[in-house]
C-alpha cells in the first residue's frame, strides 16, 4: 500500500468517525429537546409516561447503536447529512419533525398538566407502550438491514446505492416508515393525552405522504427498484397499501 492510498484510507477513516460523532451528537439534542419539551409542557418532572417514553427511545437509541457500530457505522453517518435534500421533501419531513417532535409532546405535556384528557386506562397506556416498542423495532430493523437508511430521501451515488430486499424489505418496501407510523399513533396513548393523537396522527399521515412520494422517484431514479416492486406488492401494510 503506497502512501497516498494510506492517506486516503485514514482521510476517509476520519470523516466517518467525524459523521459518527455528528449524529450521535444530533440524537442527544433530539433526545433532550423531546424530554425539555414534556417536562416544561407538563410542569413537573412526576409523570411516568414521559420517562418510560425517553427511557424507551434512550434504550433503543443504545441497542441500534451497537448494532449499527459494527455492521454498519457508515450509514450513521451518512445520516448525519442533509445533502442532496429535495423541495418537497424539505416540506414534507419538516412539517414531520415539528408535527412528532414539537407539537404533539407539548399537547401531551399540557394535557398532563391541566387534564384535558382526563384519566385514561392503564391498559390503553400498556397498549401504547407495547406499540411504540414495535415500532421502534420495526424502524430499527429496517435501518440495520437497508446500508442506504438515510434521513434524506435521495440517491447515494458515491455509496453504490441499490435496492434493499433482505430483512422486513421481503414484506413491504418502505418497513421504516410503517415503524414511525406505529410510534406517531402510540405516542399519545402512551402519554394518556387523547388531544394528542391529533398532531400524532397528521405526523402519521404526513409518513405515507412522503412513503407515496419517495416511492414514485425510487421508481423512476433507482435502478432496480421497478422489478423489486413487482415483487414486494406493498409500500407499508402487507395485503392493504
Amino acid at each position: 500500500m503506497n502512501a497516498s492510498s494510506t492517506h486516503d484510507r485514514q482521510r476517509r477513516d476520519a470523516d466517518l468517525r467525524a459523521g459518527i460523532q455528528k449524529r450521535m451528537a444530533q440524537v442527544f439534542v433530539m433526545v433532550a429537546f423531546q424530554a425539555a419539551v414534556l417536562f416544561l409542557a407538563a410542569g413537573r418532572l412526576g409523570w411516568w409516561g414521559a420517562w418510560v417514553y425517553v427511557g424507551i427511545y434512550l434504550v433503543g437509541i443504545a441497542i441500534n447503536a451497537a448494532i449499527m457500530l459494527r455492521y454498519s457505522p457508515e450509514t450513521i453517518a451518512e445520516r448525519a447529512e442533509s445533502r442532496g435534500w429535495k423541495g418537497w421533501d424539505r416540506v414534507v419531513s419538516g412539517l414531520w419533525a415539528v408535527l412528532y417532535f414539537l407539537v404533539m409532546l407539548l399537547v401531551a405535556g399540557l394535557d398532563a398538566r391541566f387534564g384535558w384528557t382526563g384519566r385514561v386506562a392503564l391498559a390503553v397506556q400498556i397498549a401504547g407502550i407495547m406499540t411504540f416498542v414495535l415500532g421502534g423495532a420495526l424502524f430499527s430493523w429496517a435501518m440495520v438491514s437497508n446500508a442506504y437508511f438515510s434521513t434524506v430521501v435521495r440517491i447515494q451515488e458515491e455509496r453504490g446505492h441499490a435496492v434493499c430486499t433482505s430483512g422486513p424489505y421481503r414484506f413491504m418496501r418502505h418497513p421504516g416508515y410503517a415503524g414511525a407510523i406505529l410510534q406517531s399513533l402510540a405516542t399519545p396513548l402512551l402519554l394518556g393525552s387523547l388531544w394528542a393523537l391529533v398532531p400524532g396522527g397528521l405526523a402519521a399521515l404526513l409518513v405515507v405522504a412522503r412513503t407515496a412520494l419517495e416511492d414514485r422517484m425510487l421508481h423512476e431514479e433507482l435502478e432496480g427498484y421497478r422489478e423489486y416492486a413487482a415483487q414486494v406488492h406493498y409500500r407499508l401494510l402487507p395485503g392493504v397499501w
